[in-house]
């Protein structure tokens, strides 16, 4: 018998009322699907009601945001303190808002230091998407340092996004690794026949959105979210339409 897997951490943050407790829920039911070796699920939350038991729930690590900005994805940098919880070793984070359609070891396997989805959105720039990133508990705690060095209107004024000031400095150490670009899809540039621009888009109104074969992750950047993609609904603009995504049903359970 070969020796057995160690333990690995799939983590998420949830904050605020934009997301309730059913979004980690599924989470955690389509990584408990879809991924074979042994694994510590922790959601760190300011509210933990709600939460299946088999989540760990954490309180959210210490990060010191100014106003306006502590809502705000870079409430996300949070996670590179030396130390969370008792947790140590290879851990995947998600965003609440994605939908797993396939194997995650291979995420677990993939070399590289610090592993990210290359930002479909702007695919000649190094920029990642921080929906799906892969690092050790502890091992880039510069990351918050330097952000604690300056006001955070000053990332804002340089980066504009957390993500885009993660990929930066973690380029600039030659740290940053990205995902095979099939593994990851984004649901408005990958699913959606006619995609978010002018003037295929229109084509959403029509045409049935479709997941590649090669997906086994599908990202919910801005709207539609799941549920509201399952529905048939896009907020926004009155040319934001598409059709219900029935098959978000078959993966986004619990």
């Amino acid at each position: 018998m070969g020796a057995q897997q160690a333990s690995v951490n799939v983590i998420c943050m949830k904050w605020g009322t934009l997301y309730g407790p059913e979004y980690a829920n599924r989470l955690y039911a389509m990584t408990a699907r879809n991924l074979c070796r042994p694994f510590r699920f922790v959601c760190f939350t300011d509210d933990s009601n709600g939460l299946r038991e088999e989540i760990e729930a954490l309180p959210l690590p210490t990060i010191h945001i100014d106003d306006p900005y502590q809502s705000t994805p870079w409430k996300k940098l949070a996670l590179y303190n030396p130390e969370l919880g008792d947790l140590s070793g290879p851990t995947l984070f998600f965003d609440l808002d994605i939908v797993i359609t396939g194997s995650l070891d291979k995420f677990f396997d993939h070399p590289g230091d610090y592993c990210v989805i290359h930002n479909w959105t702007q695919p000649k720039q190094i920029n990642g998407n921080t929906s799906v990133f892969r690092f050790d508990i502890g091992a880039h705690s510069d990351l918050l340092d330097l952000f604690h060095s300056k006001a955070t209107q000053h990332w804002i004024d340089r980066y504009r996004i957390e993500q885009t000031y993660v990929s930066q400095e973690l380029h600039k150490q030659g740290k940053l690794t990205y995902w095979p670009k099939e593994w990851c899809v984004s649901f408005k540039v990958h699913c959606l026949p006619g995609g978010w621009k002018f003037p295929r888009i229109f084509l959403n109104w029509f045409k049935p959105s479709k997941l590649p074969k090669t997906a086994s992750i599908c990202v919910f950047h801005g709207h539609p979210n799941p549920d509201e993609a399952l529905a048939g609904r896009w907020p926004g603009k009155w040319y934001k339409r598409l059709l219900p995504a029935s098959w978000i049903s078959d993966y986004w359970v619990e």
